[in-house]
């Protein structure tokens, strides 16, 4: 199925892009195009079928097709977002890489390390800008609070924690594909919680150990986890704790918490609090809805706008994105490093823990 052609209208100071993919998870990503129109020109939406792309509203002159060769063969496309299954980023990503395409990816980049790393590196090859929609990273108070961690102003962190504490009914779950480590790569690590600890570990860098334990509760029917727990080991002797689940009734905020020597900062849904030893104190951004809830499409598309926004300059100016391909493998690396954990009762140690087996401390 295929639209007929409509004559390109793509202006030099505007990026043409085409979207891969117009499932759930896309709506975000319309309304972010929709916003930057005068930084983008929207030429092509793929999606599997006719019936997907029935219900999507294209302005135009963009058209829709069932053919990922339309846009792959359309010399003036010059990037392409790629909202399918996770499972089936490698192949769309590589083709595009190949085309020479610039590529921004919903998260996860794949379904395991491997592939993700194979995504990053096809890229890499290719010489074409990877980004990757994990958007929590540029929320105004992430990045305030990260500022404040590079500058040592809470001085040298003691411990850390990431909460997610998520609900979905079954009803999401008996969705064909969801859930399962064929499509998905697993339950809530990589599927739900993969934000919150992305955001953590962007500033706290790499654990340099992991112990873990995941499982699946009665509350779901599903191969994957809905539950997980994890001890993170820092070189500099703090200690990370991970909590995660969609079974959680009826869904609480996310939560960051980074102590340090010189005070403690709580970062809740998009609402920063920092309060120093020496009795000052800090509130940046707003609380936000983040689809912890039974509605998984209920939060702000304000943050995707952001990460869509930054990658569109960064394929202009020649740039690394804010939120590289690069980047997000280490968030795949501690989730399937907490999976590795669980299953072999060891504690697993970075970057080792993506080899067969485990190394004991």
């Amino acid at each position: 199925m295929q639209d007929q052609p409509a004559a390109a209208a793509s202006s030099p100071d505007r990026l043409r892009l085409a979207v891969i993919g117009a499932g759930l998870g896309s709506a975000p990503h319309f309304q972010s195009l929709a916003d930057l129109a005068g930084e983008a020109d929207l030429a092509w939406v793929y999606g599997r079928s006719a019936g997907r792309l029935a219900g999507v509203h294209v302005p135009a002159p963009a058209r829709k097709t069932t053919r990922l060769e339309d846009i792959l063969d359309d010399a003036s496309v010059q990037a392409v977002l790629v909202l399918t299954p996770p499972n089936t980023h490698l192949d769309i990503v590589q083709r595009a890489a190949c085309a020479g395409k610039h590529v921004l990816v919903e998260k996860p980049l794949e379904i395991d390390l491997d592939r993700a790393t194979r995504l990053v590196q096809a890229c890499e090859t290719a010489g074409v800008t990877l980004a990757v929609m994990l958007q929590h990273r540029l929320r105004e108070a992430a990045v305030g609070l990260q500022t404040l961690f590079d500058a040592g102003e809470l001085g040298r962190l003691v411990s850390a924690s990431a909460s997610v504490r998520w609900w979905r009914a079954q009803s999401y779950y008996d969705e064909p594909g969801r859930g399962t480590l064929a499509r998905d790569g697993g339950g809530v690590l990589i599927t739900q919680a993969i934000h919150t600890l992305d955001l953590l570990l962007s500033l706290t860098g790499l654990p340099e150990r992991v112990t873990a334990l995941v499982a699946t509760s009665p509350v779901h029917r599903m191969e994957g986890e809905d539950t997980a727990a994890a001890l993170l080991h820092y070189s500099g002797g703090a200690i990370g704790v991970v909590q995660a689940t969609t079974a959680a009734y009826p869904g609480f905020p996310e939560r960051i918490e980074l102590n340090g020597t010189l005070g403690t900062a709580t970062l809740e849904s998009g609402e920063l609090q920092v309060r120093f030893a020496n009795g000052k104190h800090l509130a940046l951004g707003a609380r936000q809805g983040s689809g912890g809830g039974a509605d998984p499409m209920a939060f702000n598309h304000a943050a995707h706008r952001t990460v869509l926004q930054d990658f569109i300059r960064a394929v202009q100016a020649g740039r690394t994105p804010a939120v590289s391909g690069r980047s997000a493998l280490g968030v795949q690396q501690v989730i399937e490093s907490i999976m590795e954990s669980s299953r072999t009762g060891c504690a697993i140690s970075l970057p080792t823990a993506s080899q067969p087996g485990c190394r004991r401390r």
